[in-house]
């Protein structure tokens, strides 16, 4: 369960804002992360737009009591351009420790389809339980910063599809429903929400039988909402729910705004 917790937190970040220039929309945000109520860990973000493309580059760290438990923190960046109602990442890249151990991903992609994944330490070798990946699996799929921005016309048709995501080692399907409609007030914005409920399905890079990824599949109850980026088209998430077998997690923004 803590893998998803940390899936969902990296979906979530990018650092220091940077300078909007005419033509561009820029955006920072800020999240916290709080498990049965507590805080354990916070991330920051900004993202740029311009002509199609966008980047974005973030840092998260474990907070308040984890920090006593899990060390946690690194950062994260993405890049790729907007097509139409598809988002194309062009490059993923994640770096962090834990544990006093470091890790990078580092993941390319070309036409939507993977062509290549570096994983430093490498993963250690898989048992017979492990559902390996196949080169079908790597076609057509977003990374976790991508599956976060949703083109879209408008807030009733944020929900209602589905999303094929790779993290560098797994890959699962993401499927957003209609849930309600709501509104938020946070630093730099204030308007109208669309809520969706997340439905995760596991493909392939896992362990088959492993018990909190079968949880997440098949009893947790997962709740996205959404919010606009500014004029861009982009709908972006301002909280989201994850139940596990030992309580819920909450991803909170405390910031979501266009920097001038």
């Amino acid at each position: 369960m803590a893998s998803m917790a940390k899936l969902l937190l990296a979906a979530l970040v990018v650092t220091t804002p940077a300078q909007a220039r005419k033509g561009d929309h820029s955006f920072t945000g800020e999240y916290t992360v709080s498990f049965l109520g507590l805080p354990v860990a916070t991330s920051q973000f900004n993202s740029t737009f311009r002509g199609g493309a966008y980047s974005v580059k973030g840092a998260f760290s474990a907070a308040g009591l984890a920090r006593i438990f899990d060390d946690t923190q690194g950062s994260i960046s993405a890049t790729g351009r907007i097509e139409g109602d598809r988002v194309r990442p062009v490059r993923f890249q994640s770096s962090y420790t834990s544990g006093g151990k470091a890790r990078s991903i580092d993941v390319r992609f070309s036409g939507g389809n993977v062509i290549s994944t570096r994983v430093k330490p490498p993963p250690k070798r898989r048992g017979k339980d492990w559902v390996a990946l196949r080169p079908i699996d790597l076609k057509e799929v977003m990374d976790p910063i991508a599956v976060t921005m949703i083109p879209a016309e408008s807030l009733d048709k944020v929900c209602g599809r589905k999303m094929r995501l790779y993290d560098s080692e797994m890959r699962a399907d993401l499927t957003l429903s209609h849930h309600s409609y709501g509104s938020i007030s946070v630093r730099g914005y204030e308007g109208p929400t669309v809520t969706c409920r997340l439905h995760f399905n596991p493909v392939a890079g896992y362990r088959k039988g492993r018990r909190a990824i079968d949880f997440v599949r098949t009893k947790s109850r997962i709740m996205v909402t959404f919010a606009p980026l500014g004029q861009t088209g982009i709908y972006a998430p301002v909280r989201a729910t994850v139940g596990t077998e030992i309580g819920r997690i909450t991803i909170r923004a405390r910031r979501f705004e266009t920097v001038e």
